[in-house]
């Protein structure tokens, strides 16, 4: 094979040996046993003149702090990488291991220390599980340091791995990820929000059941490696008590299973901040409690439909059907591989607009707060959290927003072959990766959310409107203002400089 690309591969594992702290929830959890292990895949691609290094992450998030702790390892390397061009990205599961958040400009991530600092005399905060001073318990920096030491290796090891190698772009379906929230009759939504209400009208969005994909052989033309980009985030089992890579970890058994063990995948996640693996219409109750203020149902009714998204047997039916789409594409037969494609690697930092609080909305919020903890009886817990998330996000922008203007978000645009890859640092809402790829010029565009950062929910002005979790200002720094930029500024670079049509 006269190949002008080289592809390399690697697979680390990434589950500590003791207990972890699960990431994703109010409720604070600690991990019980370990469903199935937690892992990081590269994928290394360079040419003569350029390189990239994908790395997909059985995580909730990538957060900027440990973006800069890897390339801190990575910087003045002798193998010739570029931490610039290290695309680390994250599946949003909720079953793997918290550890310190920031974000660019050194914002922090959560409201519950914010609540905290606004308790009255004789008030604390109860964790529903002992997680601060667990010794049994790794989490915080440690956490941190030990998932950037796990990466800076499968990163340089893909690397090293590099030899002369090929793809083919593929297309496949699998209904998996829909819109998780509901609008109401006036005017209101509701991430999660109860749909057998006769005030209720519609999902707000839409969902994306197409699985943009590429089959990666080696020098000799054997499959070596699939790419899956699907607009849903790994959180079947988002609740429970053990460490789990979701649905993607039930397709990887699968897929080996088929293909052999030596197979690597690299699932990613498409624009997907307001999708989900659970069906709002045909609702199905959990089979356990999961202590989430916001999935409640006053009238639960029993529905044939799929088995609730929110347990195992969910989880397993999921990756079952992702998994039979990327086998049934592979055995309808593939286009000829791309073995001379070109690779264009580009990087914006964007600036975009943060989104920003009022004076009325301020004061607003300290009244609710202070009502709200001069009527609660007792102690808080993470319920109070949820409740007043709305109120004290409010406060955090307004002390923000005095310090910054704009917020600059890593976003990677890049040519290989005939397709296009654009990454962002947030929780996306699907229709902006809708507007992007219908308005590609490539033959196809994989979107990358949650790459290198974690900015938050970016919503639609719609959703904005309608409120609640992933559209409060406490749920993202940037609004759909920014999203439109985001949108407009992508395409440019994919059309204009990438994909011109006089190509």
């Amino acid at each position: 094979m006269n190949s002008k690309i080289k592809i390399g591969w690697s697979e680390v594992d990434l589950t500590p040996d003791k207990k972890i702290s699960l990431a994703g929830q109010f409720a604070e959890r600690i991990s019980e046993y370990v469903e199935k292990p937690l892992t990081a895949t590269a994928m290394a691609v360079s040419s003569e003149d350029a390189q990239m290094i994908i790395v997909s992450c059985d995580l909730a998030a990538v957060s900027a702090n440990l973006v800069d702790l890897v390339r801190e390892e990575l910087e003045g390397n002798t193998a010739g990488i570029d931490p610039g061009m290290v695309i680390m990205s994250a599946i949003h599961t909720h079953t793997g291991p918290e550890f310190p958040l920031a974000r660019r400009n050194n914002v922090k991530v959560g409201s519950k220390s914010l609540l905290i600092n606004l308790l009255p005399e004789g008030k604390k905060y109860v964790e529903r599980q002992s997680v601060s001073d667990n010794p049994d318990v790794i989490r915080g920096e440690e956490m941190l340091h030990y998932l950037a030491e796990k990466l800076t290796k499968v990163i340089f090891d893909a690397w090293e791995d590099r030899k002369p190698g090929s793809f083919t772009n593929a297309f496949g379906r699998a209904p998996v990820g829909m819109c998780r929230r509901a609008t109401y009759s006036d005017g209101s939504a509701q991430m999660w929000g109860e749909t057998n209400q006769a005030v209720f009208e519609a999902i707000e969005g839409g969902s994306d059941t197409g699985i943009e994909l590429l089959y990666v052989y080696d020098e000799n033309g054997k499959l070596k490696g699939i790419v899956p980009n699907l607009a849903c985030p790994a959180q079947c089992v988002q609740h429970r008590m053990f460490v789990s890579p979701d649905f993607w970890g039930e397709v990887k058994v699968l897929l080996r299973n088929y293909f052999g063990e030596d197979i690597y995948m690299l699932p990613l996640c498409s624009a997907a901040g307001d999708q989900c693996p659970v069906d709002l219409v045909r609702w199905v109750e959990p089979e356990s409690d999961v202590n989430d203020p916001n999935i409640e149902r006053k009238y639960p009714l029993k529905r044939k439909a799929d088995p609730s998204m929110f347990d195992l047997k969910g989880m397993k039916l999921v990756g079952r059907r992702i998994a039979n789409e990327i086998i049934a594409v592979y055995e309808d037969g593939l286009d000829p591989a791309q073995e001379d494609a070109e690779l264009v690697h580009n990087v914006h930092i964007m600036k975009l607009p943060l989104r920003r609080t009022t004076l009325a909305e301020v004061n607003a919020a300290k009244k609710a707060i202070s009502e709200y903890l001069d009527k609660k009886v007792g102690d808080i817990d993470f319920n109070d959290v949820a409740k007043l998330q709305i109120y004290t996000g409010v406060l955090a922008r307004e002390e923000l927003q005095n310090i910054l203007n704009v917020v600059d978000a890593e976003v990677h645009i890049i040519r290989l072959g005939s397709i296009a890859i654009a990454t962002n640092p947030f929780e996306l809402f699907l229709d902006y990766g809708n507007q992007i790829k219908a308005r590609s010029h490539a033959e196809q565009t994989f979107i990358i959310q949650l790459a290198n950062g974690i900015e938050g929910y970016l919503p639609t002005e719609k959703a904005e409107k309608g409120g609640h979790y992933s559209a409060f200002i406490s749920s993202g720094l940037v609004g759909h203002i920014g999203g439109e930029q985001l949108v407009r500024e992508t395409l440019e670079d994919i059309n204009n400089n990438l994909f011109p049509l006089n190509n």
